[in-house]
């Protein structure tokens, strides 16, 4: 194979892909080859070469054999314990990856419904981390679990999900052609998570505006992305860069959205106790099946200052993936945007960057507007549906609280000034 271009590896090594003496040059290395492989891809707008290079680590390159395989299983309804829910049951593709099927947190097996709301596999190749509480490093972690949760797909052991698929004739040949053998439960994980990371997404209305198309979005959406950089001070934990253009921080935020549910204290206090460290299929099972759900990344770090939090989702295909936070408690984005400009739901975890925006009624309408850009061109279609039965909502909204965003009461910071957009440079600068 020829060897990258040394420009591609010092760049490799300053986005910081790896750590320590030579282990820097051989990650910085990986990354250019797997960077040079993905100049080939047709990769959408918004998503580029160096951002796929860094999240396609070597040996886990979605070739086509084995997205294809991957893409199977995920539809599959057989790797349930009956029969009757696959992957897709919960990230359907024709809806952003996501259920929408009227509750709000995902059914699994028998329609049991679980604590959590499933979140898009769009992009997920990108994160961090997988689940809400990031529980999963990676998508081959992620991809198991479901799969052997009792409300999930209600399998009991991976040796019996392993045991179904090998009873099963087409995928006698497609593993034995694809891995050289029987299937296996990694094997299964692979092919999955394979096919997910096929599955990113670009293409929205805002990128052709960041690329230089004056006319991609209205002027509401551009007066809401000035709000979003500055005085809505929603890029605090959505940032928007070439490096990371997913409108996320990847960490984990107390933002009050289960803290009228819930004793978080006692919560914890009683969760420490019967929490087994490193037992990853308990915490699995307590984050879709009880109360513990909304302690969030806690239940993974046990540590106090996790109490409450979840990740922050990618905005990315935003105005599709509803309903909204990890409990889908917020039907519409005009409910998202209440929640925040009230600063939340004050709670003693909390995150400290959470204070009332005092954002007006037209205000909170061109952060809907700039939100709904976000959108992949592929759910134009969807993306119009779910703007006209979100704005047919907008008049019933549980989370609105005027006078504390104003700061008529309550006493949660002072609001950011008014970016003046006469002025491009003031933009974000609050």
């Amino acid at each position: 194979m020829t060897k990258p271009p040394l420009t591609i590896i010092g760049a490799a090594i300053v986005a910081g892909l790896s750590t320590g003496g030579a282990k820097v040059w051989d990650g910085a290395v990986k990354a250019a080859e797997s960077q040079s492989a993905s100049k080939t891809l047709a990769l959408p707008l918004g998503v580029s070469p160096e951002l796929y290079a860094a999240a396609i680590a070597r040996g886990r390159e979605p070739t086509p054999a084995l997205s294809s395989l991957g893409e199977k299983l995920f539809k599959d309804k057989r790797l349930s314990l009956n029969d009757s829910v696959a992957c897709e049951t919960c990230h359907d593709p024709a809806k952003g990856f996501t259920d929408h099927r009227g509750a709000a947190t995902s059914a699994g097996i028998e329609g049991k419904l679980g604590q959590r709301n499933a979140p898009t596999v769009l992009n997920a190749m990108f994160q961090a981390s997988q689940f809400w509480d990031g529980r999963a490093p990676a998508l081959e972690d992620q991809a198991k679990l479901p799969i052997i949760n009792p409300i999930e797909m209600g399998q009991k052991r991976p040796d019996d999900v392993v045991a179904k698929v090998r009873k099963i004739p087409e995928y006698t040949a497609a593993f034995r052609s694809v891995f050289g053998g029987e299937a296996t439960y990694d094997d299964i994980a692979q092919a999955i998570a394979a096919f997910e990371r096929t599955q990113y997404s670009g293409n929205a209305s805002f990128d052709h505006f960041m690329a230089g198309d004056p006319n991609a979005i209205g002027e509401s959406a551009k007066r809401g992305w000035a709000l979003f950089q500055g005085k809505g001070r929603c890029s605090a934990c959505h940032a928007f860069n070439s490096v990371s253009p997913l409108f996320s921080d990847q960490k984990f935020h107390n933002i009050g959205i289960a803290a009228h549910k819930q004793n978080f204290v006692d919560l914890a206090r009683k969760a420490l106790a019967i929490v087994k460290t490193g037992d990853v299929k308990q915490i699995d099972e307590l984050a879709l099946q009880t109360e513990y759900s909304e302690l969030g990344r806690f239940l993974v770090t046990k540590n106090q200052a996790d109490i409450g939090a979840f990740k922050s989702e990618t905005l990315r295909n935003i105005g599709v993936t509803g309903p909204y936070m990890h409990d889908g408690s917020l039907t519409t984005l005009w409910d998202v945007m209440d929640h925040y400009n009230k600063g939340g739901v004050p709670n003693p975890f909390l995150d400290g960057g959470m204070e009332r925006l005092a954002l007006s009624e037209a205000e909170i309408d061109d952060l809907v507007a700039f939100l709904f850009t976000l959108t992949d061109d592929r759910f134009t279609a969807f993306n119009k549906t779910e703007m006209a039965r979100q704005t047919a909502l907008k008049n019933t909204r549980s989370q609105r609280d005027v006078d504390v965003a104003l700061g008529k009461k309550g006493d949660l910071g002072d609001a950011a000034p008014v970016p003046d957009l006469r002025n491009p440079a003031t933009i974000g600068a609050f």
